[in-house]
Formats: C-alpha cells, sequence, structure tokens
C-alpha cells in the first residue's frame, strides 16, 4: 500500500483503472501490469502540471493498454489452441460499475471474447464510452483523434460486436439453480436434456493453453454440443488421474454469468462458464489454462464457496 499523498490519489483510481484496463486487455494479469506502469509514470510525473489526476491516470493508461493490444494481437496468433479471457469471480474489483446492463455486458466472457475482433483504437473507444461514460470529446483528447473520428470509430465497434440476446442477470441463488439443471442434464446421458437447455445456435469453446487439452476450434450447433458436453461431463477414473484427484463441483458467478467451479485437493483446477442469454444457454466457456487462474484463483479462495453440487465427480 502507498502512503504518500500522491500515492493516495494512485490507489484511489486503481479499482477503476484496474476495470478500464480488464476490458481493454482481456487479461487480469495484463491489466495488473499496464495499471502498475501507469503508477510508475505517475511517480515520475511532473505533477505541478497535473490539472486533474484522473483524467491524466486515464489517459496514460489507456494509451499503455492501446499499444499493448497491439502487441498481444501477435503474441495470440501463436497461441497454443483458442484464447480465453482470464475469467474473474465476483465481487472483485477489477470487474468494476455493473449498474447498468451495458457495464455488465462489457466484461461478459462472450463480450470480451467478440471485442477481440476490434481494432485497438475501436476497443478502447468502445470500452470507454459503453462501459465507463466517457464523453466522445475526452476520448479523442486522449487518443489524440477528432471528435467526428471518435464518433465514427464507435459505430463501427458497435456493430462488429453487437447481439440480438440478452443476458440473464444472475444472483448466487439464479447462478447455483442454474447450473445444478445443467449439471443434472450433462451428468444424464440423456442428449436431449441438454439440447433443451441450449440455443439453435449454441457453441462450445475452451482455453487449455497447451496445458490442459481442450479443442482448437470451437463446436457449434446445439445437438454437436450436446453430445460434447455429454462425454465431457461422463465420469471416469481416467479424468481424475488427468486432474490428479477427485473434482467437486461447486456454483458461482464468473464475470457475471453462472459458472461450474472445478475444485481438485482444495485448489481451483478451471471453471466452466454458461452464457445464458433469455434465448437459453449461448455458450459455454471453459478456461482452464492454469496461467489465466492466478486471479481466479485469489478471488476463489477469499469467497464462501458454500455447499458443492457434487461433491465426488
Amino acid at each position: 500500500m502507498i502512503h504518500t499523498v500522491e500515492g493516495d490519489v494512485f490507489e484511489a483510481a486503481r479499482p477503476r483503472l484496474e476495470a478500464i484496463a480488464y476490458r481493454m486487455l482481456g487479461s487480469a494479469s495484463d491489466a495488473e501490469d499496464a495499471v502498475q506502469d501507469t503508477y510508475l509514470r505517475w511517480q515520475a510525473a511532473d505533477r505541478e502540471y497535473v490539472e486533474t489526476p484522473e483524467a491524466w491516470l486515464t489517459t496514460v493508461l489507456t494509451n499503455l493498454c492501446r499499444n499493448q493490444l497491439g502487441s498481444a494481437r501477435a503474441r495470440r496468433e501463436t497461441y497454443v489452441g483458442y484464447w480465453l479471457p482470464e475469467p474473474v469471480f465476483a465481487g472483485d474489483s477489477m470487474l468494476g460499475p455493473a449498474d447498468t446492463a451495458e457495464q455488465r455486458e462489457s466484461v461478459s466472457l462472450a463480450m470480451l471474447t467478440l471485442m477481440e475482433r476490434l481494432s485497438p483504437n475501436e476497443r478502447v473507444v468502445y470500452v470507454l464510452r459503453e462501459a465507463f461514460g466517457y464523453q466522445h470529446a475526452e476520448i479523442a483528447d486522449m487518443l489524440e483523434l477528432t471528435e467526428a473520428n471518435c464518433q465514427q470509430i464507435y459505430r463501427r465497434a458497435k456493430q462488429h460486436v453487437a447481439s440480438a440476446r440478452t443476458r440473464q442477470q444472475v444472483d448466487d441463488a439464479a447462478a447455483r439453480r442454474i447450473v445444478e439443471e445443467f449439471l443434472a442434464a450433462a451428468m444424464s446421458g440423456k442428449t436431449d436434456d441438454l439440447v433443451r437447455l441450449l440455443t439453435d445456435d449454441a457453441f462450445t469453446v475452451g482455453d487449455g493453453g497447451g496445458y490442459v487439452y481442450t479443442r482448437k476450434e470451437p463446436l457449434v450447433g446445439a445437438l454437436v454440443v450436446a453430445r460434447f458436453l455429454r462425454g465431457l461431463f461422463k465420469p471416469s477414473q481416467a479424468k481424475r488421474d488427468q486432474f490428479g484427484g477427485t473434482p467437486v463441483l461447486f456454483a458461482s458467478i464468473v464475470n457475471g454469468a453462472p459458472a461450474v467451479v472445478v475444485e481438485v485437493n482444495g485448489q481451483l483446477a478451471g471453471v466452466i462458464v454458461l452464457d445464458v442469454t433469455t434465448d437459453g444457454l449461448a455458450a459455454v466457456f471453459s478456461p482452464v489454462n492454469p496461467d489465466k487462474l492466478g486471479r481466479a484463483a485469489r478471488g476463489w479462495a477469499a469467497l464462501d464457496h458454500g455447499k458443492p453440487v457434487l461433491d465426488a465427480w
């Protein structure tokens, strides 16, 4: 913790800066690094000429993220398997404000994945405008663009990530109910039970980062996804051996969505996030790359887990 006046100013801004960086980068660890780099620049700045610390810090962070997005795209082209955003549990300050549907949507795994389609400028403008309510004139100043150009970028970004579906807002009780229903269907051995939960164009995708086997491309279509999930959730000793113990399954909320939390020997082993819309279950995301579970593991350890949905899978 920083205890100087300047440090206190920065610490007060840290949660908002982390929330902005996470939405821009889709990675909690990269967001932490970007915020730390912002602090180092804040330390070195001549603060006598900083009229509004919040605006200064946001501008520096925004441009660090914009630069990082370019190099991140190049890294992800050589990523082993399918790249998914880093999962974050409910209550984490990195998720930031969740007062509006737009703010909640902006941290869903579905939206963070869609935002990978955007150029660095499009993503930055979209996040600042959609999730944090910055005016186009303010964003234009940060990025050294014209206001008209900023508005054009925002319209283009919205078109790229537009979705016709509305995601369900869930509390702990609803998340548990949805996870219980999902697991009951997945473990029933009956494909039809799962198909009834899924939208016609549902898909599933996993991210093991080369450490955990996952398919390289999404599986699409209710029947195809249902068959895959039925096999995935069929218990076997081979799967327990792969986990290094007997998995215990909990229900929680990750990035605003119901999630199956897999715990082995008291440690977080992975999460399965259910993208539940008003039309049904539209996607199943499985971020299980251990390199992406650091912040999630810390968050999980701090949560009241409640009773497991399944205590011996």
